[in-house]
């Protein structure tokens, strides 16, 4: 059975749909991102940050379909890219 790329590997929850910012460098393409404020990737990653590299910011778990890649989106908020949520 094919694994779900859609799903948290880190919580299990179902991601949402990202419309990545035209602004962006990140192109222009559909993602699904980890918005669970919850998930462990997501909790963790502020201190890791600030301990590794003394900025404060986390990261979501992301999913990039049309790469078929999975990695981190960088946040600085907790609010940080909420806005960009594509609602089903």
């Amino acid at each position: 059975m094919a694994e779900d790329k859609t799903v948290c590997p880190h919580c299990g929850q179902k991601m949402k749909k990202f419309g990545v910012p035209a602004e962006s460098s990140w192109g222009e393409s559909l993602w699904y991102v980890c918005f669970n404020d919850d998930c462990q990737y997501y909790v963790r990653g502020w201190d890791h940050m600030w301990t590794t590299q003394k900025v404060k910011c986390s990261y979501r778990h992301r999913y990039d379909p049309d790469q078929n890649c999975c990695g981190p989106m960088p946040v600085y908020s907790p609010e940080m890219g909420k806005a960009c949520i594509l609602e089903e």
